[in-house]
């Protein structure tokens, strides 16, 4: 700016809500964002819109106040809103620019915030149920409440947010009796365990996925392919889809197929997390699944993952959530064949989930970090996802 403004000293910059700040992004308002992490922070991890311009400057770099080049690449005439990790720095560096004469807030607790955001949606389908999707938009992780006459499961929880799946099972009238994994997680801490000792719902884990080296201090349920879970006047069916992992397990109720990360909107599983060196013959395991388990089912399916990228469009309601016609039309992935699969899902492998090796760890029941601790490991994209690139026509 060339005109400076003279600023009240006294006066506390003002800050944003990551909820206000999302609903700003939802309206379609285009939105400036400065985040001040590091370099390699930001390159990890941070909000990503059509409408969202972001400029990431380093907070060490602006300890003396607002360089001249960072000054000339900042509009004077559109809001700026400042963020950092947990809120602190980028109040600082508001400060300044409000000094400087610019229309400025920022983050109020930061990413840390921005990964406390839940949202509920619930979807219409074809089952005599009532289901409703949980996403996070930090990290594109999905849940799901399942309620049926009385009784409710919830499919892929997080530790982070077991109150809300509590209430919001208590608003339609239901009572907890699932908490369902469909694989051992390598991108967030699961709830099932903390769910499982707050109400009277009961942790279920696909028997494969146990034996991995599950070591819960609880008592749990698995099942098996064709097993079924009575859930009020409907039931949980459960498909097995290893490939991601080797428990990787699909649930089915009515015309809704939970998928886990076995497929997504837009990719598939990728195949290496379990393990690495075996990569070549999970994903040859991942194509039998997917075409004799999941691609045999009706069109009019609707596929229902557990997580969504950067790269993911949603439905009208905000869901992410797709038929499975749709999908096969779309994703390239799905009309090949096997060796053609094999070596496309391997052949370019995203970053590994942020933490995954302890995330993996401790859903094994193997290392028991406190709420914070479980908190700080998930922050993050999850990485769960075979390369989109070139996935979808």
């Amino acid at each position: 700016m060339t005109e400076k403004e003279e600023s009240n000293s006294d006066a506390t910059v003002a800050s944003t809500t990551p909820t206000e700040l999302k609903e700003r992004i939802d309206s379609g308002e285009e939105v400036l964002i400065l985040d001040v992490r590091s370099e390699s922070d930001f390159e990890e991890w941070h909000i990503d819109a059509e409408n969202v311009e972001i400029v990431n400057y380093p907070y060490f770099q602006l300890l003396d106040g607002i360089p001249e080049d960072l000054d000339a690449e900042l509009p004077d005439d559109q809001r700026i809103t400042v963020l950092c990790a947990k809120g602190g720095s980028s109040e600082l560096v508001a400060e300044y620019l409000e000094e400087d004469g610019y229309d400025v807030d920022h983050l109020a607790r930061g990413m840390k915030g921005w990964a406390r955001i839940y949202e509920y949606q619930e979807f219409d389908v074809a089952a005599d149920a009532t289901i409703a999707q949980y996403r996070r938009p930090s990290s594109g992780c999905l849940a799901y409440l399942v309620a049926s006459d009385g009784e409710a499961a919830v499919i892929d929880p997080l530790r982070a947010f077991t109150d809300e799946y509590e209430q919001d099972a208590r608003v339609i009238g239901a009572d907890l009796v699932y908490a369902l994994d469909t694989h051992i997680h390598a991108d967030h801490i699961s709830g099932v365990r903390d769910l499982a000792d707050e109400t009277a719902a009961t942790a279920v884990l696909p028997e494969a996925a146990v034996e991995r080296g599950v070591e819960y201090d609880q008592p749990y349920e698995t099942v098996t392919d064709t097993d079924t879970l009575p859930l009020g006047n409907t039931e949980i069916e459960v498909i097995s889809t290893p490939g991601h992992t080797s428990g990787m397990t699909t649930y089915k109720v009515g015309n809704v197929l939970f998928t886990g990360d076995g497929l997504f909107t837009e990719s598939v599983a990728r195949p290496d997390l379990e393990d690495p060196e075996a990569a070549k013959d999970a994903a040859r395991t991942l194509y039998e699944s997917l075409q004799e388990q999941v691609l045999t089912l009706p069109e009019d399916t609707i596929v229902a993952p557990a997580h969504f990228s950067d790269s993911a469009t949603s439905n009208d309601d905000g869901t992410y959530t797709a038929e499975l016609r749709d999908l096969v039309e779309r994703m390239d992935a799905l009309t090949m064949d096997e060796d053609e699969f094999v070596e496309f899902i391997v052949a370019d492998m995203p970053p590994q989930p942020a933490n995954y090796e302890d995330i993996i760890a401790t859903n094994l029941g193997q290392q028991t970090p406190d709420d914070e601790e479980a908190f700080e490991l998930e922050l993050g994209p999850n990485n769960c996802a075979a390369s989109e690139e070139a996935l979808t026509n």
